[in-house]
């Protein structure tokens, strides 16, 4: 049901999470090398459950609850994987020898995070009409 606009958000969520991390590095090393969410397996694993969470959530399209409930795990993985960043840039601020520069892709999990919020919003509203239909039946 690509019509559905929850289903727009969901594949850019999924490409939130599971594309782009591959092209925005995290943040940058001293000696200049980026670094990516693929060094760490923390990271790795929290991306790529994102990514099959948006995935099933997109295929699942007929059961509405299902994808909000699916959805909502995913804003929940999003905050943990947001956390973790937070973590990580307070813990090696700009003046430790080891990071030099922060990246986008620290910032990636806010984006999916507001991009499944409106899918919930939009699943919430879908499932409103059909219940106010079948009200009227």
């Amino acid at each position: 049901m690509i019509q559905r606009i929850q289903t727009i958000y969901l594949i850019l969520a999924f490409v939130a999470t599971g594309v782009l991390p591959f092209v925005f590095s995290l943040w940058t090393l001293d000696t200049k090398v980026a670094y990516y969410f693929m060094q760490n397996q923390v990271y790795l694993v929290l991306f790529a459950v994102s990514t099959v969470l948006s995935a099933v959530s997109i295929v699942s399209y007929k059961k509405r609850q299902n994808q909000f409930v699916m959805g909502r795990l995913n804003i929940i993985l999003n905050l943990i994987l947001l956390g973790l960043f937070v973590y990580r840039s307070l813990n090696l601020s700009g003046e430790t020898p080891a990071v030099s520069e922060k990246g986008i892709g620290m910032f990636l999990p806010i984006v999916a995070i507001v991009l499944l919020v409106l899918s919930n919003k939009a699943i919430k509203k879908d499932e409103e009409l059909v219940k106010s239909v079948d009200r009227l039946r």
